[in-house]
């Protein structure tokens, strides 16, 4: 994903990191489906998976981190490749945090499990937008490695639909709660953890913020998709 360098070392270095991305995107990427077949199986099992991994993620994260210093403090690096290693370190940030959100549908999946009321949720009806959420942050990964403006901002628009299935599901959530008061506390889990894959969703956007940052220089958080577009021309 990187330029060549005159320093065949530090390129070395910078494809090196990036790798560390990719493979840190790609347990996170896993740990989103292991939370997803949890959920649609009720599977106590995967959700435990999910929860193991955890640890994980956390040490790569860490030790990502470390590298990005190393390099930083050893190569002094300017414009682009500082801008490339902040959005690196940025990225893997979001990606520790995706984690965060798969670990919390696990337990949010124990929780209903235990409380005997797996089966009379609807559960099945947040697959649209779990799927939408992983195929977000695997465009996201894609986008990354190859530092594609325009996949990225296909993903800021892409944002948007799991924000409506988030919003719809969760109208349905509180008639179903209406209609069968008993369901409350377990549909309460089940809401928390629709809210944790639309937030996988956000930190897929997040990344793809990161990648016009890298590429373009330009910090367009908080800004609008037609701001967004002008700064890509």
């Amino acid at each position: 994903m990187t330029e060549k360098h005159l320093s065949s070392q530090f390129d070395s270095e910078l494809n090196g990191v990036s790798s560390r991305v990719m493979e840190l995107g790609g347990m996170v990427e896993s740990q989103i489906n292991q939370a997803v077949y949890a959920l649609l199986q009720f599977d106590p099992e995967a959700a435990n998976r999910v929860m193991e991994t955890e640890h994980r993620v956390n040490a790569m994260e860490i030790d990502i981190d470390r590298e990005l210093s190393s390099i930083i403090a050893r190569r002094q690096p300017t414009a682009r490749d500082l801008r490339l290693l902040i959005a690196i370190s940025k990225t893997t940030a979001n990606l520790e945090r995706v984690g965060d959100e798969a670990n919390k549908i696990a337990r949010m999946v124990k929780s209903i499990i235990e409380s005997g009321a797996a089966r009379q949720l609807p559960t099945t009806e947040l697959r649209i937008a779990a799927d939408l959420a992983a195929g977000l942050l695997r465009k996201a990964l894609d986008a990354f490695a190859r530092l594609d403006t325009a996949a990225a901002v296909s993903i800021l628009k892409d944002d948007d639909l799991i924000d409506k299935e988030f919003d719809g599901f969760v109208r349905k959530l509180v008639t179903y709660m209406m209609e069968d008061p008993r369901t409350i506390s377990a549909s309460l889990d089940l809401l928390f953890l629709a809210k944790a894959i639309e937030r996988i969703g956000d930190h897929a956007k997040n990344i793809a913020e990161f990648i016009i940052y890298i590429v373009k220089g330009a910090d367009v958080r908080h800004t609008s998709m037609q701001e967004i577009e002008s700064a890509l021309q």
